[in-house]
C-alpha cells in the first residue's frame, strides 16, 4: 500500500496575516491559534486542519481569471446555508467577488481581502 498523506495545514501568503486570519475566523468559526502576531498568524480547526496566513512584503495579490499574477491555490468550502446567503455574509466581511463566474449556480467564486480565490459550493 503506498503511504498515505493527510492534509495538515495550509498556509496564504497576505499582507496582514492577522486581518486575513480574521476574515477567515469569522468566514469559518475556526479558532485563533493563540501565538499569533503580525507576522504570521493562524486558525485551528476541530479535526487538527490548521490554517496559516504568512506575512510578505510587497504581497502582490492573483489577478484571477487572468494570469498576470497566477491563483497558486484555490480553496473550496462548502457552506451550510444557501449560495445566496453565504456570499451576502461573506461579502459583508470583505469578501470581492469576480465578475467571471465558470461554475454558474453550482458554485461561487469569491476572493479573500488579500486576493485570494476561494469557491463556496452547497451541501
Amino acid at each position: 500500500m503506498p503511504p498515505q498523506m493527510e492534509l495538515v495545514a495550509i498556509t496564504l501568503d497576505c499582507p496582514d496575516p492577522m486581518a486575513l486570519a480574521e476574515f477567515y475566523r469569522q468566514a469559518t468559526g475556526y479558532e485563533p491559534h493563540p501565538k499569533s502576531d503580525g507576522e504570521f498568524a493562524g486558525l485551528n480547526r476541530e479535526d487538527g486542519l490548521f490554517m496559516g496566513f504568512q506575512r510578505v512584503e510587497d504581497h502582490r495579490p492573483p489577478s484571477w481569471p487572468g494570469q498576470s499574477v497566477p491563483q497558486q491555490l484555490h480553496i473550496c468550502f462548502r457552506v451550510a446555508e444557501s449560495l445566496d446567503a453565504a456570499e451576502a455574509r461573506l461579502r459583508e466581511l470583505g469578501a470581492g467577488k469576480p465578475e467571471y463566474q465558470p461554475l454558474g449556480d453550482k458554485a461561487r467564486v469569491l476572493t479573500d481581502p488579500a486576493g485570494h480565490p476561494f469557491c463556496i459550493v452547497p451541501r
